[in-house]
């Protein structure tokens, strides 16, 4: 890995021009390469890497409950150094083939632990805080809030977000560029572990769970994906099927980075920064919603079109 110049492997650790966002092109992946190479020169493994992002994600949650610049100063470089970690272990998995079973459990574990912290701390902070407005306390309502935020909107935006840019990276670099896993062969694999093997069957048992999800709200691109496989098309309807879909979600794409992190985070440092961290589940309820439902919508409408495309060749 050393081999190489700082520009190599950092272009070798992007998944795909396409899918990268420009903030962790200039700003995180480099960091993160920074971190990737000492870190790789020293043995540590990318898993110990998210374990400890995984600690400084919490202790992030817990510091963005106090109302004072000073833990919310700490709370956020905390979260970034977070962050940080969770883009080496990635990097450093790709570039040194370091990959288990363990990390994939843990990288998709660390983000929510991360925001489980944050919002009870933000429903924590809020609950003797005057609701804007009123003269009344937030109280229990502020636990509601967050929870709405968490578990209805930040959580199914996520994983869809992370569903549409598979299918991109799919469509543009072939299964082996992508991690556009199915919850049919996921539950195989659980089934067929043995009951001694607890962990192997949590983790594929839970991630079937979460395909499934991914595959009930999204009906027409199962239907067109299934028309796909099948080899469903001419070669030549087959290849501008092929370039359509991508034309049409690459503009999405930028969607899906905004629903994933780091527009995210920046909505939380400045609403924890001014004190006002009710606008952070707020603008999770309201603004992420809108692009979401925009997102699947015109994704969903997509593979409506290029199915019959497949089909009336």
């Amino acid at each position: 890995m050393s081999k190489k110049s700082f520009k190599q492997l950092l272009r070798e650790s992007f998944k795909s021009n396409d899918t990268e966002e420009w903030l962790d092109v200039h700003f995180t992946r480099p960091v993160g390469l920074v971190f990737a190479l000492a870190w790789n020169r020293l043995g540590i493994h990318p898993n110990v890497i998210t374990i400890v992002s995984i600690f400084l994600g919490l202790a992030a949650g817990w510091f963005f409950h106090y109302a004072d610049l000073g833990h919310n100063v700490a709370a956020i470089l905390l979260l970034m150094l977070a962050n940080f970690c969770d883009s080496t272990d990635g990097q450093m998995a790709r570039l040194s083939n370091k990959k288990t079973l363990l990390g994939r459990a843990l990288d998709g574990f660390s983000g929510d632990v991360w925001f489980v912290a944050i919002y009870a701390a933000i429903a924590y902070r809020l609950m003797d805080q005057i609701l804007p407005g009123l003269d009344i306390k937030w109280g229990w309502f502020s636990w509601v809030l967050c929870i709405v935020a968490g578990l209805m909107c930040h959580s199914p935006q996520s994983s869809l977000a992370d569903y549409y840019r598979q299918i991109h990276l799919y469509f543009l670099k072939g299964k082996e560029g992508s991690e556009l896993d199915n919850s049919i062969d996921e539950q195989a694999k659980h089934d067929a572990l043995p009951k001694s093997d607890w962990f192997g069957r949590l983790f594929y048992g839970n991630y079937a769970k979460y395909c499934r999800s991914q595959e009930k709200r999204t009906p027409q691109f199962q239907r067109f994906f299934k028309l796909w496989s099948s080899g469903t098309g001419s070669v030549e309807t087959r290849s501008r099927v092929r370039e359509q879909l991508l034309a049409k979600s690459r503009p999405l794409m930028p969607y899906t980075n905004i629903l994933t992190f780091n527009t995210r985070a920046i909505v939380l440092y400045l609403s924890a920064l001014v004190d006002q961290v009710w606008i952070y589940p707020l603008f999770e309820i309201v603004v992420m919603t809108v692009l979401y439902l925009y997102m699947h919508k015109t994704h969903e409408m997509a593979c409506g079109q290029l199915s019959k495309q497949l089909v009336n060749q």
